[in-house]
């Protein structure tokens, strides 16, 4: 009875892990075909330029087929250092997930005055050579959520020092229509709109953070199971 569970456990495992191998094949594939397609849409932050969507998911999609090829293979040969390299690694990604989650709302205040000071700091970017990753950027945010600037559409005096906005800010595109008369553009602060559509997809969020937490809670039980039960075989033989 109990081989019989400690069996199914395991193709269990073998299942999850490959899943989780083929997710991180997916997760890659787009991450390079966005890097390689879409290479012009970078980020928004002027600090961290390297932090775009394509480089974002090319990371995680490589750490996600690595501890998915430790776990399948590991479990299918009960492969005992190749059991405990998936736990490790896995358990030292759900604790740096929960030691992020605990700073972010312990200091939510300030990450939102830093992020919209360093926002701010990449407007002076705009448009500028070099810079077409944070422009197109830029340019797709404020079309689709209907916003302007940062924290206000004045944010953008100060970078064209003069009463003037990009024209993906107005209400009707067309060229050079940030030229025209403020009762033209959109008023509304993108950090503010990014911000609540967060919040209005909040629900959504937390559903995803809690079934990617059972997920790693459920590989590290699954995976301390098989490797204390390959110890004990193995002392068994050797006794």
């Amino acid at each position: 009875m109990a081989e019989g569970c400690l069996r199914a456990l395991r193709y269990g495992m073998v299942f999850f892990n490959l899943l989780f191998w083929l997710c991180g094949c997916g997760i890659l594939g787009v991450g390079v075909w966005l890097s390689i397609t879409q290479g012009n849409f970078a980020t928004l932050s002027s600090s961290l330029p390297s932090l775009s969507a394509a480089n974002l998911l090319i990371a995680a999609g490589t750490v996600v087929m690595v501890i998915g090829c430790l776990g399948c293979v590991g479990a299918v040969k009960e492969n005992r250092p190749l059991l405990l390299s998936f736990f490790i690694l896995l358990l030292l990604i759900f604790l740096l997930e929960i030691l992020f989650i605990i700073l972010f709302f312990s200091y939510q205040d300030q990450i939102d005055l830093y992020a919209q000071n360093d926002l701010k700091k990449g407007l002076q970017l705009f448009g500028t050579e070099g810079n077409i990753g944070l422009t197109n950027a830029w340019s797709i945010v404020q079309t689709d959520f209907r916003c302007c600037g940062v924290t206000n559409h004045t944010d953008w005096f100060q970078v064209y020092n003069t009463s003037r906005v990009p024209d993906s800010c107005c209400l009707e595109y067309s060229d050079n229509c940030g030229l025209e008369n403020p009762g033209t553009w959109w008023t509304a602060p993108c950090y503010e709109r990014v911000k609540g559509w967060l919040q209005e997809n909040l629900v959504a969020l937390w559903i995803f953070a809690l079934c990617t937490a059972l997920t790693q809670i459920l590989g590290l039980v699954f995976s301390m199971t098989i490797f204390c039960h390959t110890v004990k075989a193995a002392d068994t033989y050797y006794a």
